[in-house]
């Protein structure tokens, strides 16, 4: 559990809030690079830590990230005109450039003294990895971008989307942390004995040692950017199965299904403000590219890492439909009775409240990473607070981390288990 007052640091990020100003100390995802296609494409909304914002690609092909309010008389700069190197205001023509520089004022005389002095808000953005990036510190700080490998590999070689998600940020992280629920929330019903158990979960084998052991023994190894979660079950005689889970500061997971062999998923959090927050997800191979089929499978949601998402992102099974639950299928066929592990996932964390009330949890064994997790945020949080600037951001290359799954012999620690499945280890992958 947490003390209300450590709670409130953890789920608050507004500005000038702590863990707010130490989330703006890192580059986040502000929206999908898709999302404007194209030069002179429309402006789409923006919202991040509960700042309104604006996102335009303009005629370059720059990605401008700027305060929504037009500095003349308000207007709303998302209604605006998309041309020539500028968003322009439809109330009386202002055009703003992607530094948020005033560049037209139609209705100003050429000579006024206020010609060229008028600018807004505006952040500076970034491309990598099919995801737009923000910075909302300080100018003088400005990192590099974390080297997540799926944004390394070629575009053929990754899948990314996101997903909006209607609960505080950390409470969806929570469950990122937490790999001992896959023995309940995304079983089959114990009655339920058809092979197409196989698209609930990996496969059948690894089903049967995630059902016969829900108290997976938990190691953590930290390293310069976060830590490493390794969850060891019982195998077939003296093998452990062991999930393993990255976290890198400040919002980023790698999950533990991978096998050798497999893809890989990893995923990033952004609030949208303290009830709600975007879920980044991607998914990459590094030997070869995600085929068609895999892509069409990842579109159609509702398997894996990947829900099933109607407009704007809004996953169709959602807190307003109950999730579309279904009782005879949670009688027979799934503990939950509800399609799609990412969906299990999003009610399980929702369902605890827009903000959970941590003070009322009863923690076990199984919550280490969870633990852990609050405990490093608060720390770096509280650190900043004090003045002391986060160290990871120092080590953009340390990103470059994967995660998964392992069968090995129980005779290994988690940190030769590390070094043998990943060649490191904290799971740091060569350039």
């Amino acid at each position: 559990m947490l003390s209300t007052g450590d709670n409130e640091i953890l789920v608050r990020t507004d500005a000038g809030t702590p863990m707010g100003e130490y989330l703006r100390r890192y580059w986040l995802p502000v929206a999908l690079s898709k999302e404007m296609p194209g030069a002179d494409s429309p402006p789409i909304r923006v919202e991040v830590m509960g700042e309104e914002l604006v996102a335009f690609r303009d005629t370059q092909g720059r990605v401008g990230l700027i305060r929504p309010k037009c500095a003349h008389r308000g207007s709303n700069l998302f209604f605006g005109r998309n041309e020539e190197c500028g968003l322009r205001c439809i109330h009386h023509g202002w055009k703003y450039d992607v530094e948020g520089k005033c560049v037209d004022m139609p209705n100003v005389p050429p000579d006024a003294a206020m010609q060229g002095t008028i600018s807004i808000k505006a952040y500076p953005t970034r491309e990598f990895g099919e995801l737009v990036w923000g910075y909302f510190g300080p100018k003088e700080r400005i990192p590099e971008l974390p080297q997540l490998e799926h944004g390394m590999l070629p575009a053929s070689q990754r899948y990314v989307t996101k997903r909006l998600q209607q609960c505080n940020w950390a409470q969806s992280m929570d469950g990122a942390m937490d790999t001992a629920h896959f023995s309940f929330l995304h079983m089959p019903a114990p009655a339920f004995k058809s092979n197409s158990a196989a698209n609930i979960a990996a496969d059948e084998k690894r089903i049967g040692w995630l059902r016969n052991d829900p108290m997976p023994q938990f190691t953590i190894l930290d390293h310069e950017v976060g830590f490493v979660i390794g969850g060891a079950r019982k195998a077939d005689g003296r093998d452990l199965y062991w999930r393993i889970t990255q976290f890198m500061l400040p919002t980023h997971s790698i999950t533990p299904s991978a096998m050798p062999g497999e893809i890989y998923y990893g995923y990033t959090w952004v609030p949208v403000d303290d009830v709600s927050c975007w879920i980044y997800v991607y998914a990459w191979h590094p030997d070869r590219e995600i085929t068609l089929d895999e892509r069409a499978r990842f579109d159609k949601g509702g398997y894996g890492q990947f829900a099933e998402l109607g407009p704007d992102y809004v996953p169709v099974r959602n807190r307003a439909n109950d999730y579309l639950i279904d009782r005879e299928v949670q009688k027979n066929i799934s503990y939950t009775g509800i399609r799609g592990i990412a969906e299990q996932d999003t009610m399980a964390q929702e369902s605890q409240g827009l903000i959970a009330d941590r003070a009322d949890e009863n923690l076990t064994a199984t919550d280490i990473g969870v633990v852990h997790f609050r405990r490093l945020m608060l720390k770096e949080a509280k650190a900043l607070n004090s003045g002391k600037e986060p160290a990871a951001v120092q080590h953009p290359e340390s990103y470059r981390l994967r995660s998964g799954g392992a069968v090995l012999s129980s005779d290994l620690s988690f940190e030769e288990v590390m070094k043998k499945r990943f060649g490191s280890a904290s799971g740091k992958v060569p350039a």
